[in-house]
């Protein structure tokens, strides 16, 4: 062999194990729960998915392609998934447009858990975009949600000025669509077990800044905060006592 072709042959060998320890990598985004995290997801780029017309966002993640994961998540109209298994679970709240999979259609205002083990071949006619968490679920937790929240019941909050809409409770997991009536303002107070926030309409407030449409936050365990709202009111997407779940099994190690 000529020391051109060598050299030319070594490159291409180093380049291929490069690229097979880079798919062995984990893609650590956000991935300090310790740390108080807020992003603005409208002024994220969309990265491709390893799917041709599903693109994401990615908020935080421990993993790679298998991972515990939040992200934004927008599928191109007529994409879809094969179908694959869920081993941690898979949570998703539907932010526009109709997603499906074989279990029916769901429409903007749709929230969905898939328990762990659970199989689905998800897609999207007209397109769609979700808000998704991957893996974050209690091993026990096995119940299918489906709630539109579009249509079911909101209760009292704790101040007046502020309506609850439960979403699923499950081992100190609480989750919540919560809104917020103009000039509202909450008690102060601690997330002993962290917690999370998706502002879905308005602008939402605490002492710690100003949050519009599209912005997520997450606060780490025993985090303070006294929330409220000025002239605009706000709707959002609440899930405390999380933080300190676990890694998966499946992640580690990879």
């Amino acid at each position: 062999m000529s020391g051109h072709l060598l050299n030319v042959s070594l490159i291409g060998t180093h380049i291929l194990v490069l690229a097979n320890n880079a798919s062995k990598l984990k893609m650590n985004v956000n991935a300090d729960f310790s740390r108080k995290s807020v992003i603005n997801t409208n002024e994220l780029f969309w990265e491709p998915s390893p799917i041709p017309g599903v693109d994401r966002k990615l908020l935080d993640r421990i993993g790679n392609e298998v991972a515990k994961a939040t992200s934004i998540v927008q599928y191109a109209p007529g994409s879809s998934y094969c179908e694959h298994k869920h081993t941690g679970g898979e949570e998703i709240l539907v932010l526009s447009g109709v997603f499906s999979d074989e279990s029916g259609n769901y429409p903007a205002g749709s929230y969905l858990r898939n328990p762990p083990h659970s199989v689905h071949m998800p897609f999207s006619k007209d397109g769609c975009t979700l808000f998704v968490k991957l893996r974050q679920f209690h091993p026990n937790d096995q119940d299918t949600v489906r709630v539109n929240t579009k249509t079911s019941a909101w209760y009292p909050g704790l101040v007046p000025g502020l309506s609850v809409m439960p979403l699923h409770d499950f081992d100190g997991v609480g989750t919540a669509i919560v809104r917020w009536e103009p000039n509202t303002i909450f008690n102060p107070h601690v997330h002993p077990g962290g917690e999370e926030i998706f502002v879905l309409e308005g602008v939402f407030h605490d002492e710690h800044g100003s949050y519009t449409s599209g912005t997520w936050i997450r606060s780490p365990r025993y985090s303070r905060h006294a929330p409220f709202t000025e002239s605009v009111g706000a709707v959002i997407y609440v899930k405390t006592g999380h933080i300190d779940y676990p890694i998966p099994q499946e992640i580690k190690g990879i």
